[in-house]
């Protein structure tokens, strides 16, 4: 089969493999749809720690059943399925109290065991939900960052009826959560960003607005069109010094500064601001099995897709669109790699 291997920072080749065999309790995907995330571009320039090189990455696909291994039952061959690539113990504490996601001996496909950079991968059918074919593979390939974002918004959201909510950083995970966010009932959903030709695809997505991080009055920029009521919640997709001070900055005394973006890691914070005005700072990661599960059905919905800000390209064309990626120059908010 052919696959795309990272073998290093900035290594990435077009192999050829045998077709792995689904184990015990596992199913054998053909893969139809795999989406580069910006985990991945991480990995690919050797910044992930957790990505060790040689590793098959790709966590974020759809395909279809092909075989299945020994001890499975209510799987069959030609199912159309996605797989959550984030595997729970299913015993620590985390576990047991409903949060897999932060699993003290979590496993995710494509980083801890071979991905979806190639025309079959396994996984445990206790990962994998079926979809139907009014759904496509394209659309479908998005549930796992879709479900990324869905958790952000929900835990940010909740406690603001028509929410006023900016979202920084319009990659995919930022644009993903602005459209959830519009789903959920918020009043207006503004995303921002230094890349102009992301937020030139984020104009066609009928947001509230846009905002260009590289204006010296962006600050203004934002409270102008927030008006009176202001900002009670900032999504910070990106993850950087400037993107977090500034969200702390725009925000409501009493708002939520959500993070999901991890670009750096130390930082400073005008932490004495935040206390006196309240505001509460919270992290989100991966997802649960619910989450998951709705993002899902957004996608079947029909409510949420990919066609006005994502492009689809052949496996082949996998080593020059994390180059393209990686340099920051294109529009595109998302890119699916096809099998076909």
């Amino acid at each position: 089969m052919k696959a795309l291997m990272w073998n290093g920072p900035r290594q990435m080749d077009l192999v050829r493999l045998d077709v792995p065999e689904p184990a015990r309790g596992e199913a054998l995907i053909k893969v139809a749809v795999v989406g580069i995330c910006g985990s991945d571009l991480e990995g690919y320039l050797g910044h992930n720690s957790l990505r060790k090189p040689p590793l098959l990455m790709g966590h974020e696909f759809s395909g279809t059943i092909v075989s299945i291994g020994r001890d499975v039952k209510g799987w069959s061959v030609g199912d159309r399925v996605v797989a959550n690539p984030l595997i729970a113990c299913g015993t620590c504490p985390r576990c047991v109290r409903g949060r897999p996601n932060l699993c003290d001996r979590r496993q995710i496909v494509g980083i801890h065991r071979p991905g979806a950079y190639a025309e079959y991968t396994t996984v445990p059918v206790s990962c994998l939900q079926k979809f139907p074919d009014s759904l496509s593979f394209e659309d479908a390939a998005l549930t796992e960052p879709l479900a990324c974002a869905l958790r952000a918004v929900r835990r940010s959201i909740a406690d603001f009826p028509l929410v006023q909510m900016l979202v920084i950083g319009a990659g995919p995970i930022g644009i993903l959560s602005a459209l959830t966010a519009q789903v959920l009932g918020a009043a207006k959903v503004w995303i921002m960003d230094k890349n102009e030709r992301r937020l030139q695809t984020a104009a066609r997505l009928q947001l509230s607005g846009a905002f260009s991080s590289g204006d010296s009055d962006v600050a203004e920029q934002v409270r102008l069109a927030a008006g009176s009521r202001g900002v009670d919640v900032v999504l910070d997709a990106a993850g950087f010094q400037p993107t977090r001070e500034l969200a702390i900055r725009l925000l409501n005394p009493g708002g939520i500064f959500m993070n999901i973006g991890l670009g750096i890691d130390d930082t400073v914070l005008p932490i004495n601001h935040a206390i006196r005005s309240e505001i509460e700072i919270r992290g989100s990661f991966c997802y649960s099995p619910q989450d998951f599960s709705d993002a899902l059905c957004l996608l079947e919905s029909g409510k949420i897709g990919s066609e006005q800000w994502s492009t689809v390209r052949t496996l082949e064309d996998g080593i020059a669109s994390f180059e393209e990626l990686v340099s920051g120059q294109t529009s595109i908010g998302k890119i699916l790699l096809s099998m076909d």
